[in-house]
C-alpha cells in the first residue's frame, strides 16, 4: 500500500514558538504589564496601545534578539521529526527576508527537520501555500487560517488568546497543542481524508 504523504505547511511565531514570548520585551522597552489574556487582537500594536510606528521602531531594534531567544512549543520538535519520513514540511512565516539567518539558526538550534523555508514579508500566505501544493497548513492568525481554508487548503488552528470566537470553516481545526496536530494528521493517515471528511 502506498504511503499516505502529506505535504504541510507550517507557521513559526505562536504555532511552532511558545504564543507570548515576545511579551517580557514589549513590557519591558514600553513600560507595560500586559500579559497574555490581554492578548485579545493579533495586531501588536493594538494589544499594546501604542502606534505602529512605535512598533517598527522596537521591532527594527529587537527583532532579530527576540526570535533567537524565543522558546519552542516544547512537544512540537520530536512530533516533527516523526512526522519528517513521511510527509513535506514546509515553514512558510510572515517575518521578513533580513530574519532568515537567525530563523534558519533557531530551527537547526531546535533539530527541527524541513523541506523549506520561506520568509514572505507578508501575512498572504496563500500563494506560497497554492505554489507548495500544501494539503495542510497549520497557523495561528485567524485571518491567515481563513483564507488558506477559503482556498480549498485544510487548515489546523493553533489556539491563541486572540483567535477565539471566530467562525470556523467546515475544513478549519481548532487544535491547542501539538500533539493535536500529531493526532489529527494520524487520523488523516488511517483514513485516507481530508479533514472535513475527519
Amino acid at each position: 500500500m502506498n504511503t499516505f504523504s502529506l505535504t504541510i505547511g507550517i507557521d513559526i511565531d505562536a504555532t511552532l514558538t511558545e504564543p507570548y514570548y515576545w511579551l517580557p520585551f514589549t513590557n519591558e522597552y514600553f513600560g507595560l504589564n500586559q500579559k497574555p489574556e490581554d492578548m485579545t487582537c493579533y495586531d501588536l500594536a493594538v494589544n499594546l496601545g501604542i502606534s505602529e510606528e512605535e512598533y517598527l521602531e522596537f521591532y527594527l531594534e529587537h527583532g532579530e534578539k527576540i526570535h533567537r531567544h524565543s522558546p519552542i512549543r516544547k512537544e512540537a520538535p520530536s512530533i516533527l521529526q516523526d512526522m519528517y519520513p513521511t510527509h513535506q514540511l514546509y515553514y512558510i512565516t510572515a517575518r521578513h527576508p533580513n530574519m532568515e539567518k537567525v530563523t534558519k539558526d533557531w530551527l537547526s538550534r531546535h533539530a527541527i527537520p524541513q523541506n523549506g523555508l520561506f520568509l514572505l514579508g507578508s501575512h498572504d500566505k496563500v500563494g506560497k501555500a497554492q505554489e507548495l501544493r500544501c494539503d495542510l497548513f497549520i497557523e495561528d492568525r485567524y485571518e491567515n487560517a481563513r483564507a488558506i481554508a477559503e482556498s480549498g487548503v485544510d487548515v489546523l488552528l493553533m489556539d491563541c488568546t486572540y483567535n477565539r470566537n471566530q467562525e470556523m470553516l467546515p475544513n478549519m481545526k481548532r487544535i491547542e497543542n501539538w500533539y493535536q496536530v500529531q493526532d489529527v494528521i494520524s487520523t488523516m493517515e488511517k483514513n485516507r481524508l481530508t479533514l472535513k471528511n475527519l
